[in-house]
């Protein structure tokens, strides 16, 4: 029998154990895609546009349960593998569900001193479930003429920034929770080129789909005309 090198044996060894480890960067690799709608169903919640943003900031920050920190070896970064937390059509019975509606410190997501989703957020994963949780996404209707802070610009920043950047999870010590943080962040420039992925920023967000190209204009517009509390 042949003896195998010593240092040949040892490289082929941990070469084998950094190919078993090696995670892909893109956390969506070798996921399926999602079904497609043409038109946003009011009554229909969809993973892509609600559900993943909501969790990508409230779960699948750094520190918790992204792709590199896996708190207790949970990792919520897509379609895959949040649904192995959740039963299709049964949301009662869905762990992803009952640790978002838990009143126990101990067991709540996202974990004390973070503050638990809001009602309507809930409200949106529950419905989601209800309905099968489908890996699913739609195109909807966005107005690039609308773009007022109380009526465009908090609701992104709500379901798709917020749960990484507010009082007690300052990622990036950015707080867009608030009107004076939001518009610190985009007088200075870091808001737009964020969202936009421009060379030189942090994209955001992250864990989830970039925002869509009309979300993006309607931030850029708020931001060229004042960025005013309007």
């Amino acid at each position: 029998m042949n003896k195998i090198p010593v240092f040949l044996f040892v490289v082929v060894l941990f070469g084998g154990i950094y190919a078993c480890t090696h995670e892909p960067t893109d956390p969506n690799a070798g996921v399926p895609p999602p079904t497609v709608s043409i038109n946003c169903n009011p009554d229909t919640v969809y993973f892509t546009n609600e559900v993943m943003p909501i969790i990508a900031s409230n779960c699948a920050m750094s520190g918790c349960h992204d792709a590199v920190t896996r708190a207790d070896g949970v990792e919520l970064t897509n379609y895959t593998k949040i649904m192995k937390y959740v039963k299709a059509g049964n949301a009662p019975q869905s762990k992803l569900y009952k640790v978002i509606i838990t009143t126990d410190p101990g067991d709540r997501m996202p974990p004390p001193p973070l503050s638990p989703m809001t009602t309507a957020q809930i409200a949106k994963i529950r419905k989601w479930i209800d309905q099968g949780a489908k890996n699913n996404s739609c195109i909807g209707s966005c107005d690039t003429s609308k773009f007022t802070y109380a009526a465009v610009i908090k609701p992104i920043m709500d379901n798709k920034c917020v749960g990484c950047h507010k009082p007690g999870n300052l990622g990036g010590n950015v707080d867009v929770s608030t009107y004076i943080g939001t518009r610190a962040v985009a007088l200075n420039g870091t808001l737009l080129g964020s969202i936009a992925h421009q060379s030189g920023f942090s994209p955001m967000p992250k864990n989830s789909a970039k925002l869509s190209n009309c979300e993006i204009t309607q931030v850029s517009r708020w931001i060229a005309t004042g960025s005013l509390n309007n």
